[in-house]
């Protein structure tokens, strides 16, 4: 085992020379070997360890690596020795960015932190892993020295004038510009932005936060000249960081009433309550810069016994990547804070093989604890028999190559039909640009195939297990799943400020593709979901074009308690097969109701329901626990 301890004596001119690699691309690593030298890094060069790391993980193509272990101590990583590189990261903003463990073309390597702790400065991406193989990360924390999100208590509230004041800690810097608030960090500054309120009592988000927050930033501009006679030849994303400002300007103003203290005008929701926490982390398409963990075109990732308590963005996000298992995986604040991860707590898409999460704690964080999907990219042109021009529709999917040479593709026409009207594989892609790519397959294009419909990858959809996992006082849903292969949600905590699981098709945005089949929702207790204020069922089957072609399919949620402060339980639309059997409805009285007058359950467009064996004891009356459309007359709860 080689020991890399302190910049002291011989080892001085070592890290000189490991780190001249630095001007090397990372992708010239190519460690194909199943033996490599195991490493131990020691407390010594924990003052920022990212230069002793880069330099030994880049110099694996010559020296390959199977183990790196570090002596349990506290390590701090800086971005200014980080390795750098630009990426375009889905569901993240795309920049470029510093990692201390640019993991490429690497197989067969274990990092183990045997109980340390990782504090991170700054814009980075711990762990940047692409191109590799039986990657396994565990027994360590990820935190970040200053948080990507910013809080204010809120002290006064005043709704005859539209004015609430906060109290800001000195772990939060900040200065006002021309009337506007910023949160100063080292490295990073953000505004106001997406904020939510949170309960301080319960470190949870607060209820009803929808009648509060977000807090109402923008408002349409007063001045504007020409500007809809612009043209854009090709289409483009109005909601694009480039684009989405256009038409609006600043509504709010702030001014400071003392050091610390500050007052808000303009806000147009209800004031938020006093006591609440408000917290803020800046404008959307530009605060997800910094995820925990990164994983690309890698086949077979461990995540064991790994706690992330802070991440800009989220903990962790996959893509194209097979054979995923996080075990203990945890996502929890630390140091007093509000909030984990900024973002979601993991993100799989188009991943395959097996995804599986269990055992996990996922708190706290801004979105959702997971979301498994693949993606909807649009034909603009036909380009001969067998190829096609498609864009990325969603500017967070930029950069995203849908596929690789063999993979099944799906055409669809979802005013049609969610499933495909026609499979073909790949032969190439060629990547033009972020947006636009040009795919040629191995069979003729569908005679009746036309400009404005959309391919998905149909191999690019996991076996996926959730088990046993703590799903908590997060912002956003527990599960968004959509996901045809095989999906398993069992013995897990559900306590969400939206849906506990959503199970969508959606193309009108985000352009995340995938419907939904044999899925199993089993032994699993919900409590309180949806007390942020929306009008939805706990569990929600849902589509976001307005038509009655089967989506989902052969769906059961079977013996799981749901213990709920407000009418509806479950949402279904566009199934075909679902089967609720042996569950036990109560009503918690956490809460006053938001929604008194849903029934328990609503189905529309669907058939093939039966509720079985299940046990209401809420309080809808018997007449009223479900309502369903003319698709299911007759439907009764048993």
């Amino acid at each position: 085992m080689v020991i890399f301890q302190n910049y002291n004596n011989k080892l001085i001119g070592l890290f000189t020379a490991l780190l001249t690699i630095t001007t090397l691309s990372v992708s010239s690593c190519n460690n194909t070997s199943k033996e490599g030298e195991k490493v131990l890094f020691t407390i010594e060069i924990a003052e920022d360890a990212t230069s002793a790391v880069v330099a030994r993980i880049l110099q694996a193509e010559n020296n390959p690596i199977s183990e790196i272990k570090f002596e349990k101590g506290t390590y701090h990583f800086y971005p200014d020795k980080g390795f750098e590189k630009f990426v375009y990261i889905s569901n993240h903003c795309d920049l470029m960015v510093n990692s201390a463990f640019p993991i490429e073309n690497l197989n067969n390597l274990t990092i183990d932190g045997q109980g340390s702790t990782f504090i991170f400065h700054g814009v980075m991406i711990p762990f940047l892993i692409n191109e590799s193989e039986s990657i396994t990360v565990k027994n360590l924390s990820i935190d970040w020295a200053e948080s990507f999100h910013s809080e204010g208590l809120i002290v006064a509230r005043d709704e005859n004038n539209k004015t609430f004041d906060m109290q800001i800690s000195n772990e939060y810097p900040y200065e006002i510009r021309n009337e506007q608030l910023y949160f100063i960090k080292p490295y990073y500054e953000h505004g106001i932005g997406q904020s939510i309120l949170y309960d301080p009592q319960r470190k949870a988000i607060a209820y009803h936060t929808e009648a509060y927050t977000g807090i109402s930033t923008k408002t349409k501009n007063k001045t504007q000249n020409n500007i809809d006679k612009i043209e854009y030849k090709y289409s483009y994303d109005k909601r694009a960081p480039e684009y989405k400002d256009i038409g609006t300007e600043n509504r709010l103003r702030v001014e400071e009433l003392k050091p610390g203290l500050l007052r808000v005008y303009n806000h147009k929701k209800q004031m938020p309550p006093i006591g609440m926490i408000l917290t803020m982390k800046g404008e959307q398409g530009f605060n997800r810069v910094a995820p925990a963990f990164r994983v690309t075109h890698t086949k077979g990732f461990n995540g064991t016994n790994v706690n992330i308590h802070h991440a800009g963005g989220m903990g962790i996000i996959a893509e194209n990547s097979s054979d995923l298992i996080l075990d203990s995986f945890n996502i929890t604040p630390s140091n007093g804070r509000m909030v984990s991860t900024t973002a979601d707590a993991t993100h799989f898409v188009g991943c395959s093989g097996k995804v599986v999460l269990k055992n996990c704690t996922f708190n706290n964080q801004l979105d959702d604890a997971t979301n498994v999907h693949g993606t909807y990219q649009k034909i603009v042109d036909i380009l001969g028999d067998d190829k096609i021009g498609v864009r990325m529709m969603h500017h967070q999917q930029k950069g995203f190559v849908i596929g690789q040479p063999n993979e099944t593709l799906g055409f669809v026409r979802l005013e049609n039909s969610f499933f495909p009207f026609k499979k073909t594989t790949i032969k190439e892609v060629k990547y033009i640009n972020s947006r636009y790519q040009i795919i040629t397959l191995n069979n003729k294009l569908p005679e009746n195939l036309k400009e404005g419909d959309l391919i998905e990858n149909l191999d690019g959809y996991p076996d996926l297990l959730v088990k046993n996992c703590k799903i908590s006082n997060n912002r956003a849903r527990g599960l968004l799943i959509s996901n045809p292969v095989n999906t398993v949600i069992e013995d897990n905590f559900f306590s969400t400020e939206m849906e506990a699981i959503l199970i969508p098709v959606e193309s009108g945005h985000w352009f995340e593709s995938g419907n939904a089949a044999n899925v199993i929702i089993r032994n699993n207790v919900f409590q309180d979901s949806q007390h942020g204020g929306h009008n939805r069922g706990v569990i929600r089957f849902v589509t976001d074009d307005d038509n009655e072609n089967i989506a989902f399919k052969n769906i059961e949620i079977s013996n799981n308690t749901f213990n709920q402060f407000d009418n509806l339980i479950l949402e279904v639309s566009n199934t075909d097969g679902l089967k609720f059997v042996g569950n036990t409805i109560t009503c918690s009285g956490t809460f006053p109701k938001i929604h008194p007058n849903n029934p328990a359950i609503e189905i529309a467009s669907s058939k093939n329901i039966i509720f079985k064996d299940n046990n209401y004891k809420g309080d809808v009356s018997s007449e009223n626990i479900i309502h369903a459309d003319n698709s299911l007359p007759n439907l009764n709860f048993k």
